[in-house]
């Protein structure tokens, strides 16, 4: 095993790239075609999934501590930002989304939550652009969650408030050129 490995203990709440956060519920030993490995059993609760994740391999798959205070003051930070449309096809740019969404990058998810976010008085968004944010704040209001010890459901509030309070400032901007 290599001893740069990251190790991460029970009750430990991570961030899996692709997944989101989740929390190591066991640290289990197992056989698999004669190799002893050692894995992380992760719990996903809103996908009710388990994952099992190989101790060496956490690193490379991307599987991290939640971030510092700065990394999600930052992120937060983002979502007051002037969102950015790219003019390129929607198919492109979706696919783009999600790759931000999946690299696991706090910023780079606050990007695309920023990016998505339409208050209510703003055109009617497509099903697909809707999905997209919600899993981009979905993911993003998962680790404030964690990180304030409170639920998503008072995190996606918070970020909601930050981003309501954003787009006054930049569709007013829009509406006085």
């Amino acid at each position: 095993m290599a001893s740069k490995a990251l190790s991460f203990d029970v009750g430990d709440f991570v961030v899996y790239p692709k997944h989101g956060v989740g929390r190591v519920v066991e640290l289990q030993s197992t056989e698999i075609a004669g190799i002893s490995l050692d894995l992380y059993v992760l719990r996903f609760e809103k996908e009710k999934m388990t994952l099992r994740v190989p101790v060496n391999k956490a690193d490379l798959v991307g599987m991290r501590k939640l971030s510092s205070d700065k990394t999600m003051k930052d992120a937060l930070e983002t979502l007051k930002g002037k969102p950015k449309v790219k003019r390129t096809m929607w198919s492109r740019r979706a696919q783009e989304y999600e790759a931000k969404i999946n690299s696991g990058d706090l910023t780079s998810i606050a990007e695309v939550t920023r990016d998505l976010f339409r208050p209510d008085d703003a055109p009617e968004q497509s099903y697909s652009e809707r999905q997209i944010f919600e899993a981009a704040s979905s993911r993003l209001a998962r680790e404030l969650g964690a990180m304030e010890q409170t639920d998503e459901k008072a995190a996606l509030v918070k970020i909601l408030e930050i981003l309501n309070k954003a787009a006054v400032i930049h569709y007013k901007a829009k509406e006085d050129a």
